[in-house]
């Protein structure tokens, strides 16, 4: 074994570049040839001093059995012969065995068995790599025309590589591209699906798959949904629409979109960027767009919207952040239905006319329809008891709260030190109405003060509560739409599909790592975001498909049983001298068989293969 230096011609160019290649000598015919065992590629970083060292270590590496202690080199020359002796194993021909379970997993015929005698105590594992979240993961991106769709798109097989990298890992090991990166060269068998060598590839090929997918991102979100309609038969009757935000790591001077605002995660010390995202019923992403961290929720709705092509009618589903009179305007304007949160307005709730329905939890529900006097309208007031248990522990809480602190004020007129004065008394009362989070409009304060009016000499307060109100109607909420021919219960499940909504944005934050971004460029700060938006497609895809078949459970119980299923290398010496190598996935579990089965793929991803040295 050594390695063969050949000078090329680049076709184009024309210009000369030497490429490198891990060759053997072999007698056919009587002849000597080179069979070449691994291309090593034009960037092969090892001396050529050091070549020798590197073939014998990797020969120890094929045949361990026979050097009783390892062959001394450097660090880089072992790292590099770990690597290219793991590349002759995985790149070692694949049994039929293998090739007939992965063409039909629900047809596969026994083999012809294959003896070997070998000596058991010489047995060895090694290079265990996760392999079974990145086998469910390249069902999906197949299955939605993902890899189809780069190289329709003109995407090289390279960046196509690193964009798969980058959505499997985003599925598998939550993090960072720099953290996928990583984990794509120590941890994970996604090279041998795939037939790439990750420990080649640099970090930066990354960024520039997120590059490219940032190019293309209108088209490929697009292409995905029709694809994803047509797997389902999808009706694209519901839209639903929301904003969240998450933070950045450091300051990002050059990031324009990169601001400080009210954070959805308790992180208003970093800086902010907001992902806006548009569904479909059923849960899958339509249209995503990033955002201004402080952008305002309610100036958003037109430009997400305007150009989806929404059949005419199609209904909008709103929270109230975004549900202005603006934005509701504009949806009759434009044709379309919506069901949001009022915004403002007193609490009503007629308990004569209204009807009761049983929520998911199994949990009363009453519903009151109205029709507003230009008959336009429908407003539905909904009353929750749990809700109304909460409300009134926060109004209770609060109310305690502001009173403790009209307490303190009176006190304090008692002490010969203390602030008597009636303007500081007044912005003191300020201060207490704008922590009490609208409790102090129940309560008239006034305060007493000498006949100078100079001194304050008392306070006195009493608990008024407005009617139409929190402390009135607690527990009431109201939706309005102008969707007239539903009844009350349609409606209500209906706006509950924002609900579904939320658990996108806690999905996408908790399970897909979102949050936080490193990136300072904006462009790759989007990039980001847009490879966790595309990593939920494909986890969305598989859920829905699970469900299907009674597998209900979430995206972080499904990546824990199916990280538990590895490739690892098996081996052994035989009687007559030589080495065998054994490359396979260990055999799933009852768990993981369930989910391959509902999936309808083969249990032993990368197949089976051999190496006899």
């Amino acid at each position: 074994m050594y390695i063969r230096q050949t000078r090329t011609n680049n076709k184009v160019t024309g210009e000369g570049y030497f490429t490198y290649r891990l060759v053997r000598g072999e007698r056919i015919a009587g002849k000597v040839r080179q069979i070449t065992l691994l291309n090593l590629g034009r960037n092969f970083a090892i001396k050529q001093e050091d070549w020798p060292i590197l073939c014998r270590r990797i020969e120890q590496l094929l045949h361990p059995q026979e050097a009783l202690l390892p062959l001394p080199c450097t660090g880089h020359i072992e790292s590099a012969a770990q690597r290219y002796a793991g590349q002759l194993i995985v790149r070692a021909p694949m049994s039929d065995a293998s090739a007939t379970e992965a063409s039909d997993p629900a047809e596969n015929p026994r083999p012809p068995a294959t003896f070997v005698e070998v000596d058991v105590d010489s047995l060895q594992t090694m290079q265990p790599r996760s392999v079974g979240v990145e086998h469910v993961g390249l069902h999906a991106l197949a299955e939605l025309g993902i890899i189809d769709q780069l190289r329709e798109l003109g995407v090289n097989g390279v960046l196509r590589a690193s964009i798969i990298g980058n959505l499997i890992g985003r599925m598998a090991h939550p993090g960072s591209e720099r953290a996928t990166w990583n984990w794509l060269q120590t941890h994970s068998a996604l090279g041998e699906l795939i037939d790439v060598d990750f420990l080649s590839m640099s970090h930066m090929g990354l960024y520039r798959g997120s590059d490219v997918l940032m190019k293309h991102r209108e088209v490929i979100e697009a292409r995905l949904f029709g694809r994803v309609r047509t797997l389902f038969g999808l009706e694209e009757t519901i839209t639903l629409y929301d904003l969240t935000n998450t933070y950045f790591e450091g300051e990002v001077p050059s990031n324009r979109k990169a601001k400080r605002g009210r954070s959805k995660e308790k992180r208003s010390d970093c800086p902010l960027v907001t992902l806006g995202l548009v569904l479909d019923g059923s849960g899958f992403v339509r249209r995503s767009q990033t955002f201004e961290g402080n952008v305002s929720e309610a100036g958003t709705l037109a430009g997400m919207l305007t150009g989806l092509a929404a059949p005419a009618g199609a209904l909008v589903i709103m929270d109230a952040g975004i549900a202005s009179e603006a934005n509701v305007a504009w949806l009759v304007e434009h044709g379309y239905r919506y069901l949001v949160v009022r915004r403002g307005g007193t609490r009503q709730f007629d308990e004569t006319q209204a009807i009761t329905i049983e929520t998911a939890d199994e949990q009363p529900l009453r519903l009151q329809k109205t029709l507003s006097e230009d008959g336009q309208e429908l407003q539905l007031n909904c009353h929750s008891p749990g809700r109304q248990l909460k409300e009134e522990a926060m109004l209770e809480s609060f109310s305690q709260r502001f009173e403790a602190g009209l307490q303190q004020m009176l006190d304090g007129l008692a002490k010969p030190r203390a602030e008597k004065r009636p303007d500081k008394l007044l912005e003191r009362l300020g201060r207490l109405k704008q922590k009490s989070r609208g409790t102090s409009q129940h309560y008239t304060v006034n305060l007493v003060t000498d006949e100078s009016g100079k001194r304050v000499t008392g306070i006195t307060w009493q608990k008024v509560p407005r009617e139409g109100s929190q402390a009135t109607h607690p527990g009431v909420y109201c939706l309005r739409t102008n969707q007239l021919d539903w009844d009350e219960e349609r409606l209500w499940r209906t706006y509950t599909l924002l609900t579904d909504l939320e658990s996108v944005f806690r999905s996408l934050k908790s399970e897909l790592g979102l949050r936080p971004i490193y990136h300072h460029k904006e462009d790759r700060a989007d990039g980001h975001l847009f490879i966790t938006v595309l990593a939920y497609q494909c986890v969305q895809f598989l859920r829905v498909k699970l469900k299907a078949a009674g597998i209900h459970d979430s995206w972080t119980t499904l990546r824990e049983t199916l990280s538990m299923q590895c490739r690892t290398t098996t081996t052994f010496r035989q009687r007559d001298g030589r080495t065998l190598h054994v490359r396979k996935a260990t055999n799933a579990e009852p768990e993981q068989m369930a989910i391959y089965r509902a999936l309808g793929i083969h249990s032993q991803p990368g197949g089976l293969r051999k190496l006899i040295a």
